[in-house]
């Protein structure tokens, strides 16, 4: 392991124990035992660090989806790794990707599962996309009555999408050759 990734690394430790607002050049120096000046060695400063936080999230939600078959297991596995990793999710998803800072492809291989479920169709990978990170994000901030069954609640969003039918405008909208969900309108990602 390199020193810039050490660095990303207890960039992310200190972000999930304690906040965003511990992710300071002191505090990352502090951690790593060395002077603050010193981090500037390996990186510009704190946009690259959580540039690199938002990479690392997208990566690791990929690897997460990867290989799932259906939408059930799909929005399980995103809410349960937006869970286990609640503020990395947040810096991922609650402020906007660093995009001329991320590797290319990148959104493209977190969105690569979706896309496959949805077959493409980019208008219905963002609607499922937008439904699970509301119900991720509501559930994160705590916004569900006590006792809700949220179990229940992702189960009935996920039939929704599932007995939904397939949009037949995909290629007539040009929505055809897009790769990221997360894209703006006539870009591809990376």
């Amino acid at each position: 392991m390199n020193r810039r990734e050490e660095i990303i690394d207890v960039a992310q430790r200190l972000l999930e124990a304690e906040g965003p607002e511990s992710l300071t050049m002191r505090r990352l120096a502090d951690e790593l035992g060395i002077q603050a000046p010193s981090l500037y060695k390996h990186v510009a400063g704190k946009p690259e660090i959580e540039a690199a936080l938002q990479q690392r999230a997208l990566r690791r939600l990929a690897e997460a989806l990867a290989g799932t078959t259906d939408l059930a297991t799909l929005a399980a596995g995103y809410r349960r790794w937006a869970l286990a990793h609640p503020r990395l999710y947040e810096l991922s998803t609650r402020q906007p990707l660093a995009r001329d800072r991320l590797e290319a492809g990148v959104e493209a291989e977190a969105a690569a599962a979706l896309l496959r479920l949805t077959d493409g169709d980019l208008p219905t990978a963002r609607a499922i996309w937008g439904m699970a990170h509301g119900l991720v994000d509501l559930e994160l901030a705590g916004r569900f009555p006590p006792g809700a069954d949220l179990d229940a609640v992702w189960q009935q969003a996920v039939a929704t999408f599932a007995t939904a039918p397939a949009s037949r405008a995909r290629h007539a909208s040009g929505a055809a050759g897009r790769t990221d969900p997360g894209a703006p309108e006539g870009r591809a990602s990376g």
